[in-house]
C-alpha cells in the first residue's frame, strides 16, 4: 500500500505501507469504513456545518439554554438501558495513546476501565492510527506484548485486566488517507469502523462487548448520529441491538445544555456521561470567544471548585442518575514526581482532594493519566464509595440554571499564567507535529485539551485587551516578547531546535489570527500531511 492506491470505485487509499497493516486494514475493513462514511457522512457535514452556524449566533451576542422544543424529554421519567456486569463498577478509569507499551501498563494497571484513545492523546498519523488499532486488535485476544529494547523488559498482560473503552476521534476530525468520492472520510467513523469490524464479535464471545467513549459532542443531534451507526454497525455483524455502549463525554458548554436529551437518543447503548473538564474550559472560551464579559482568568485558577465547573458537574450527576446510568468525573492530569518528595506530596494533596469532591457529589468513578495515581483514586473511592457506585443518589435537591452554567469565573491574568500557556502550547505543538498526542510538561500529562486552553486563553487576552494584574495590557508585542523567552528556553542545543520553532510560529498564527480556529488539530493536521507528502 505504499502511495495512492485505488481501491474500487470512488475510493483512494493514500496511506503508506505500515508494518502490520494487513492485520487491521484488510478489503473487509476498508469496505466497511466506507459504506459507513457513504451511509452517515453527509449528515455528518450537516451537522457541523450547523455547529458553525451556531457558532455565527454566538459571535453576535446569543446565549444558549435549555431547548424548550425537548422540555418533554427533561421531565419524563424514562430510563436507559441496564448497565452491564462488567460496566457495574468503574471506580478508576485510565486514559491513554494506542501506543503497544502505553495499551499493556494501562490495561495492567489496577484501574477498572482502561480508555484507548485516538483522539485527543494520539496524534493521526498514519503510523499511529493503524499501529493503533493492531496494538488493540492484539489486546482484546490478550495475545498482546512489548519486548522493551533499551531496559530489556518484557510486557504482557496479567490476569484480569481492565475494560477496554476505546475513544474514536470527533466528528470535526477528517480522515486524509482514506477519499471516499473525491473527500476524506470522516476520522470517527474510520476509527470505530476497523475497531469495530474486528473486536466486536470477539470482545462479545469473552464476555464483554464493545465500548466506546464519544468526544467533542455539541448537541443530541450528533448523539443521535452515533446511535444511528451503532444500530447500523451491529445490524450489520448480526449483533443485538443494544450490545455496543458508549459513554459520552459532557466536554462542550453546548452539551451540557442537553444532557438529558444526549442520554436519551443513546438510550439503548448508553453508559454514562463523563465530565472532560479541560476540553469544557477551552468549549467555553471558545463559544463565546467574541464577548469581552466572557474572558477567563489564569488557567490554575479555573478549577472544578468554580460556580460554573461545579454546576456543570452536579447537574451531570444528577441527570445521570435520574437516568440510571453512570456519571464519571474528571482527569487528574498529575505524574508523580519522583525527584522530590515535597513537590509529590503537595501534588498527590491535590489529587487526593479533587477525587474526594469527586466522590463526594456522588460521582460513580474517575479519571485518571497516569498508572501512579490508581492506588490514590482506587482508596478515596473504596473509602467514600463502598458499593460498586452510587446511582442510587439521585441528588434529586440539585437545581441548575442557565446562569449557573454561563456564570464566568473571576480572578486575576498575570504574567507566570501568560508564560505557561505559551510554554505550554509551544512544547505540545512541537510534539503533536513529531507524533506525540500526549506528553508530559512540568510534572502534567499534557494532551490536545490542555493545549487548546493554553492557545485560546493567549488569544482572548490578545482580542479583548486583557490586562495583567500589574496592569500591563495583553497585546501581540507583549506576546511575542514572551514567547520568544520561553522559545529561548526551549531551543537548547540537541533538543530539535528547528521544531520548536516551527510550532512557536504555527502558535503565533493561531494567536494573532483575527478569528477563533476551531480547533488547533485541524490546521496541524494539514501540516502533519504535508510533512509525510
Amino acid at each position: 500500500m505504499d502511495g495512492m492506491q485505488t481501491v474500487a470505485n470512488g475510493v483512494v487509499l493514500r496511506g503508506a505501507r505500515v508494518a502490520g497493516a494487513e492485520q487491521v486494514l484488510t478489503s473487509e475493513a476498508i469496505a466497511f469504513a466506507v459504506e459507513l462514511e457513504r451511509e452517515f457522512g453527509g449528515e455528518r457535514r450537516r451537522l457541523l456545518t450547523r455547529r458553525d452556524e451556531l457558532q455565527q449566533r454566538l459571535n453576535a451576542g446569543w446565549k444558549p439554554d435549555f431547548l424548550p422544543e425537548t422540555e418533554a424529554i427533561r421531565d419524563s421519567d424514562w430510563q436507559a438501558a441496564p448497565i452491564p456486569p462488567d460496566l457495574r463498577d468503574r471506580r478508576v478509569e485510565i486514559t491513554g495513546p494506542t501506543d503497544r507499551k502505553m495499551v499493556i501498563n494501562a490495561l495492567n494497571s489496577g484501574a477498572n476501565v482502561f480508555m484507548a484513545d485516538f483522539e485527543d492523546a494520539t496524534t493521526p498519523s498514519w503510523d499511529n492510527l493503524i499501529d493503533g488499532q493492531r496494538n488493540l486488535y492484539d489486546a482484546v485476544r490478550r495475545t498482546i506484548t512489548f519486548d522493551d529494547l533499551q531496559s530489556g523488559r518484557h510486557y504482557a498482560l496479567k490476569d484480569n485486566p481492565a475494560v477496554l473503552f476505546v475513544r474514536p476521534r470527533g466528528w470535526h476530525l477528517p480522515e486524509a488517507h482514506l477519499f471516499v468520492d473525491g473527500a476524506p472520510m470522516s476520522g470517527a467513523l474510520f476509527d470505530f469502523a476497523l475497531f469495530f469490524l474486528h473486536n466486536a464479535r470477539e470482545l462479545v464471545s469473552r464476555g464483554t462487548a464493545p465500548y466506546f467513549y464519544l468526544p467533542k459532542l455539541e448537541s443530541h443531534l450528533e448523539a443521535r448520529l452515533w446511535n444511528n451507526v451503532f444500530r447500523y454497525a451491529q445490524e450489520r455483524l448480526g449483533l443485538t441491538q443494544g450490545t455496543i455502549r458508549a459513554t459520552v463525554l459532557i466536554e462542550t458548554i453546548m452539551a451540557a445544555f442537553e444532557m438529558d436529551e444526549i442520554v436519551y437518543e443513546l438510550r439503548d447503548h448508553s453508559a454514562g456521561l463523563n465530565c472532560g473538564r479541560w476540553d469544557y474550559i477551552f468549549s467555553f472560551i471558545k463559544k463565546f470567544a467574541e464577548d469581552p464579559a466572557c474572558v477567563l482568568p489564569d488557567r490554575g485558577q479555573v478549577t472544578m471548585a468554580t460556580h460554573f465547573l461545579r454546576s456543570y458537574s452536579l447537574l451531570l450527576i444528577k441527570t445521570c442518575h435520574r437516568r440510571g446510568i453512570h456519571a464519571m468525573g474528571g482527569m487528574a492530569a498529575q505524574i508523580p514526581i519522583r525527584d522530590d518528595a515535597a513537590a509529590n506530596e503537595a501534588a498527590m494533596a491535590k489529587v487526593r482532594a479533587d477525587k474526594e469532591r469527586e466522590a463526594g457529589d456522588g460521582h460513580d468513578g474517575t479519571w485518571v493519566a497516569h498508572p501512579g495515581l490508581v492506588p490514590i483514586a482506587r482508596e478515596v473511592f473504596d473509602r467514600i464509595m463502598p458499593t460498586p457506585n452510587q446511582i442510587a443518589r439521585k441528588r434529586e435537591e440539585v437545581s441548575v440554571t442557565a446562569a449557573d452554567l454561563l456564570a464566568v469565573p473571576r480572578g486575576t491574568i498575570t504574567e507566570p499564567g501568560l508564560r505557561q500557556n505559551i510554554n505550554v502550547a509551544i512544547g505540545y505543538i512541537e510534539a503533536w507535529l513529531r507524533g506525540s498526542g500526549c506528553v508530559p510538561l512540568y510534572h502534567l500529562m499534557e494532551d490536545a485539551a490542555t493545549a487548546e486552553i493554553s492557545r485560546a486563553q493567549v488569544w482572548q487576552w490578545i482580542r479583548h485587551g486583557a490586562r495583567l494584574d500589574d496592569g500591563r495590557t495583553v497585546d501581540g508585542a507583549l506576546c511575542r516578547s514572551i514567547l520568544a523567552r520561553e522559545l529561548a528556553k526551549l531551543r537548547v542545543p540537541g533538543n530539535g531546535a528547528d521544531r520548536y520553532q516551527s510550532a512557536a510560529n504555527f502558535l503565533l498564527e493561531l494567536t494573532a489570527a483575527p478569528g477563533f480556529a476551531p480547533f488547533l488539530t485541524l490546521p496541524a493536521y494539514d501540516r502533519l500531511l504535508a510533512k509525510s507528502a
